[in-house]
């Protein structure tokens, strides 16, 4: 039971090493209920890897992860997702032949209460519950401008219309927090304008705490109202947005170090 001020999800000191390669070193981060936060960092500097730290793709060797006060530590995608940590992908990750409607189906099942012997049964309760499954799934199709494509199968989507299924399919899990990889990833600046709508809107309607992994750095710094910034799996800065635009560290960790000066070029 949290706490109301409470962070809702709490990382301490997360760390994991891949052979002799320290991938993220002592990751802590506090996201309290409602929050709107950023990860950056520059190519390859761990971020990707926090968020599979957190989704339970890899088990932290050091560190503790907390959701709503639960330990997740150790536990199954699966069951994190059930927990109510839910995310989207760099690289898109939709069932390319299933229907849209089917993917977001299958995603509601994250909180079916009936089982399997429900299903071979044929029970009433199934048969409510999988009602009330495809009614959640259109209803979230309707909020998110995919209705008309409902029978078409996933891969068949322009880019755009993928990434906002991909979204709408981590929220068909029920998540408390959603972390988003990269979501402008691919668009044009237009599209890129309306996901920044469709972020605030997903954030207020759902009443969700989000943590958003991007590199343009202009939608980041529009919507973050925090930023956390890593580099070679340590972080080096936090702070508004602001803040971080004005970190000497984060200005070099992307734009390097100046070249000290040329003694030769000096005069006597």
């Amino acid at each position: 039971m949290t706490q109301p001020n409470a962070a809702i999800l709490d990382v301490q000191a997360i760390s994991i090493s891949f052979g002799g390669l320290k991938a993220v070193t002592d990751f802590s981060l506090s996201l309290p209920p409602g929050a709107l936060q950023g990860l950056i960092g520059p190519n390859g500097a761990g971020k990707t890897t926090v968020f599979n730290l957190l989704t339970g793709v890899y088990t932290p060797q050091t560190g503790e992860i907390l959701l709503a006060g639960e330990r997740l530590n150790g536990q199954k995608p699966n069951r994190i997702a059930a927990s109510g940590l839910a995310r989207t992908f760099q690289n898109i990750r939709l069932f390319g032949d299933l229907t849209v409607l089917d993917n977001v189906r299958v995603a509601c099942h994250v909180r079916a209460e009936t089982g399997f012997a429900a299903a071979i049964l044929r029970t009433r309760a199934h048969y409510g519950e999988e009602a009330a499954i495809r009614e959640r799934a259109h209803r979230l199709l309707e909020i998110f401008g995919l209705s008309h494509r409902a029978t078409d199968l996933a891969r068949n989507l322009p880019y755009g219309d993928q990434r906002r299924l991909e979204i709408a399919r981590a929220l068909a899990t029920g998540p408390k927090v959603l972390l988003l990889d990269e979501p402008a990833a691919g668009m044009n600046p237009q599209e890129k304008m309306a996901l920044a709508d469709l972020i605030a809107f997903v954030r207020r309607e759902f009443g969700l705490t989000i943590l958003l992994i991007e590199h343009d750095m202009g939608l980041v710094m529009r919507i973050c109202e925090r930023i956390t910034v890593i580099d070679h799996g340590v972080t080096i800065a936090r702070g508004t947005p602001a803040e971080i635009q004005a970190d000497p560290a984060v200005i070099e960790a992307y734009l390097g170090a100046p070249d000290p000066p040329d003694a030769s070029a000096e005069g006597p």
